[in-house]
Formats: C-alpha cells, sequence, structure tokens
C-alpha cells in the first residue's frame, strides 16, 4: 500500500540505537526471526521512492529457503505495516491545522507491529521499567541469552526469545539479566 518509508517504519520499531534485535545502518533493515526449526536473518532495502515502493529482501541462514518465503513475508508484513491502508486516515488529518503537516512529514510510515503477541507483551513490559532505553537494553539481553543465535557477519545475532525457551529460564537467570521481580 503506498505511499511507505522503510526508514520510518524501522526507526518506530527501533525506538532507541541500543536496539539490538532490529538494526538499521541507515539503508538496510535487518533482523533474525526465529522460524519452526531454527531461525533466519532478513535484510530488508527500498531502492525505490515511497510512492512506488518496492522492498529487495535477502534471507540467510541455515533455515533459508523457498519453504520458509510464506512465513518471512507474513513476519514482515506484520512487522513493517506493509498492508495497512492509511488513505482514509490521511485524508482526515490533511484538513487538520496541527496534525496535517505532522502526517505530512511522516507521509510514508506505516504503524510497525511485533511479529507476535508474545514479543509484544515482553517488550510492554521492559519498557516499563525506569527508561525506554533500559526495556530496550533488557529485550537485547533476553535475546542474547534465550534467542535463536546465527552468524550474522561481525558478531552473532539472535532473534527474539520463544516463549518455551523462557519459559525453561529459572527467575533468577531473568533478573541477572537486569529483570525485576
Amino acid at each position: 500500500m503506498p505511499p511507505f518509508r522503510l526508514d520510518l517504519a524501522v526507526w518506530v520499531l527501533r525506538r532507541r540505537p541500543e536496539n539490538l534485535i532490529d538494526r538499521w545502518d541507515g539503508r538496510c533493515y535487518r533482523r533474525a526471526l526465529a522460524l519452526e526449526g531454527g531461525a533466519v536473518e532478513v535484510a530488508v532495502t527500498q531502492p525505490g521512492p515511497p510512492e512506488t515502493p518496492q522492498l529487495g529482501v535477502e534471507v540467510e541462514g541455515e533455515r533459508a529457503g523457498p519453504d520458509t518465503r510464506p512465513a518471512v513475508t507474513a513476519a514482515l508484513e506484520r512487522l513493517l505495516g506493509l498492508r495497512i491502508d492509511l488513505s482514509e486516515f490521511e485524508q482526515l488529518v490533511a484538513r487538520d491545522v496541527r496534525l496535517g503537516p505532522l502526517a505530512k512529514r511522516f507521509r510514508g510510515m506505516k504503524p510497525p507491529r511485533f511479529p507476535t503477541v508474545f514479543e509484544c507483551l515482553v517488550n510492554a513490559i521492559a519498557c516499563q521499567q525506569v527508561t525506554l532505553t533500559l526495556g530496550v537494553r533488557l529485550v537485547g539481553r533476553l535475546a542474547e541469552a534465550y534467542g535463536l543465535a546465527m552468524n550474522g557477519g561481525d558478531a552473532p545475532v539472535h532473534a527474539f526469545p520463544q516463549p518455551e525457551e523462557l519459559a525453561r529460564s529459572k527467575p533468577e537467570e531473568l533478573r541477572s539479566s537486569g529483570f525485576s521481580r
């Protein structure tokens, strides 16, 4: 659904530069995704303009292959809000003297969503800590400790942990990651 701007969607997803899960280098969005049987890393770019958006997607990892395409596509559509039609919203706010300029500035940004309700819940709990930055760091620590790891070039990258992995953890392990009771 045009328009779409990858940079703005990732800006909202990342929330803070400390985000280890959603990575952005100014041109390419990268994220490890836990799939059935393993993890893949996706690299997404937007070579075209927001009005005629096209995304370049590369999938790497042992689980990468034609059979993972539907799961990766569904995850990216959800993460980046690719199927969300904001045309009615844009028409409504265009007439508002306060919201109109703001909507124009962020035209092409779609509301991103976490790939699972579980990841959303963990982020909501973690980001209620002292600061948003601390919450994002806590989620990164969880991914490093419990998420599926894969080679990401210079350093390993981790997918967000699956519920089963966190369920097997001990409370003292979670506290050592920075979570409180």
